[in-house]
């Protein structure tokens, strides 16, 4: 199979990739930066510049975006985010639709984000979404996505837990000081996903012909953020004793702390239906798969 990646240079695009091309697929990663992408990238994978043709290539995986935590949130912050989902995902749609011989499927990332602070609601993908900056941006992401003419997938995706980045490359520091804790009562729900079942779950909506629509790309083992917190306390040896005052947060972080405040109970109840299984299903183990305790 012939597969384009955008935002194959990330935290997960790079283990997707590495994956894709040791079941034998060939891989294009586009990016802003080729030549330095060869240099640090993938052995094996070709790196080129927004956007080539779509004729030939099998499927589309869009995971491109700029990151949600990288810095304070303000206007101009805010736009970028908005561009680089938007505008990068109706590129992409725009070659599908004027492929002759395109893809058949793209699988397009979102994230949880889509559903807002929902407190104690129970949240499939038939859920509605929420109200804030992060709902509004992922909703309209996924709106574009949708114009895709070939089969769509848009994946859900829940804090991610691996080695090297994602969330966990912010959290360790703290947490093995000894000084991590829960985020207030801690009582939010935590909807998480172990990057190796995100990265196979990106490869089954890329084969699985009626995985269309709206996925939770999240683990069935949904946690609070105080379980969450004392998991990774175990798996540290660490105390998690301080906890984390959501006002601290905001005058910390801006509005950005309210993706940190939110709580989302998301149910991954369409992948369930597809016959797809998660090998990391609860958060003490995937810690500690993760952490090499």
């Amino acid at each position: 199979m012939n597969v384009l990646v955008a935002g194959g240079t990330g935290f997960v695009g790079r283990r997707l990739t590495a994956a894709l091309l040791k079941r034998g697929d060939v891989v294009t990663v586009i990016t802003r930066d080729p030549a330095g992408a060869r240099t640090r990238g993938v052995p094996g994978a070709d790196y080129r510049g927004w956007l080539p043709e779509l004729d030939g290539y099998d499927a589309v995986v869009n995971l491109a975006g700029e990151p949600i935590f990288a810095r304070r949130w303000n206007a101009a912050v805010k736009q970028e985010l908005h561009d680089s989902r938007i505008l990068g995902t109706r590129r992409i749609v725009e070659a599908l639709r004027a492929a002759q011989r395109g893809p058949a499927v793209l699988v397009n990332a979102s994230a949880v984000g889509f559903y807002g602070d929902r407190g104690e609601e129970p949240l499939p993908e038939s859920a509605g979404p929420g109200g804030d900056f992060m709902a509004t941006l992922c909703s309209a992401w996924e709106a574009e996505a949708a114009r895709s003419p070939v089969r769509t997938v848009v994946l859900r995706i829940g804090i991610v837990l691996g080695e090297g980045g994602g969330a966990l490359a912010s959290m360790l520091p703290i947490f093995r000081l000894g000084l991590g804790g829960p985020i207030g009562l801690g009582r939010q729900w935590f909807s998480w996903v172990h990057v190796d079942d995100l990265v196979s779950l990106i490869l089954f909506a890329i084969d699985e012909p009626s995985a269309r629509g709206p996925i939770n790309a999240t683990s069935p083992g949904v946690v609070r953020n105080a379980a969450f917190t004392r998991a990774l306390g175990r798996a540290l040896h660490r105390p998690t004793l301080f906890p984390v005052p959501p006002l601290a947060l905001r005058v910390k972080f801006g509005p950005v702390a309210e993706v940190l405040t939110g709580s989302q109970r998301c149910l991954p109840e369409a992948s369930a239906r597809l016959g797809f299984g998660f090998r990391q299903a609860e958060i003490g183990p995937a810690l500690l798969d993760v952490l090499g305790a």
